[in-house]
């Protein structure tokens, strides 16, 4: 069984900003499979279902991005997971718009909602997919970059990166995360 979380908030207000895009993933994910994520439960919306033959949990937490491993970890003490059977999707300004990088492992880095997963989880052992943003002009301006509106002619491009996510995931359910690493990095 795998977990695969997309990172967001929750509000009407942060719909499609890029600080949102691993709930666009998932809901990417949902839409591409045909799944209506209904379920409030663990903190969460989550949806239990069958993808590429394997038993996944679909959740978008609902606590905010900074208590993000609240919802994680309650998922993954009830269905008795380890952190192997996790992949989070998360926005990230280090890479460019459109493109993503997947690791099996490591740090949260300066994402705060990853802070959250890692220390809830006690753990960094787990695949994590990160959708590139890119960065503001200015780094005074990086809160509003991230929560404020995307402009419209950067919609598509960041759309291309929600896509790829998606089927990144699917390429780790059906192959496994090294070939999907090969394929997508």
């Amino acid at each position: 069984m795998y977990l695969i979380v997309g990172l967001g908030n929750p509000e009407n207000e942060y719909a499609h900003t890029r600080h949102n895009m691993g709930f666009d993933t998932i809901n990417q994910i949902a839409k591409n499979n045909n799944i209506q994520i209904t379920k409030n439960k663990f903190k969460g919306l989550c949806e239990s279902t069958i993808i590429q033959n394997q038993k996944v949990i679909l959740l978008k937490p609902q606590t905010y991005m900074n208590l993000s491993g609240e919802s994680v970890k309650e998922v993954a003490e009830f269905y008795n997971l380890e952190p192997e059977e996790i992949i989070v999707i998360y926005d990230d300004i280090d890479i460019e718009k459109g493109h993503i990088k997947i690791r099996k492992k490591g740090g949260a880095g300066s994402h705060n909602g990853m802070k959250s997963v890692v220390e809830e989880l006690q753990s960094t052992d787990f695949a994590r997919i990160r959708v590139g943003i890119g960065q503001p002009e200015f780094k005074s301006d990086m809160i509003n970059y991230v929560i404020g509106k995307v402009p419209q002619e950067e919609q598509e491009i960041l759309q291309q990166g929600v896509e790829k996510a998606a089927k990144a995931v699917e390429e780790i359910l059906k192959n496994g995360i090294d070939i999907a690493m090969n394929k997508f990095n």
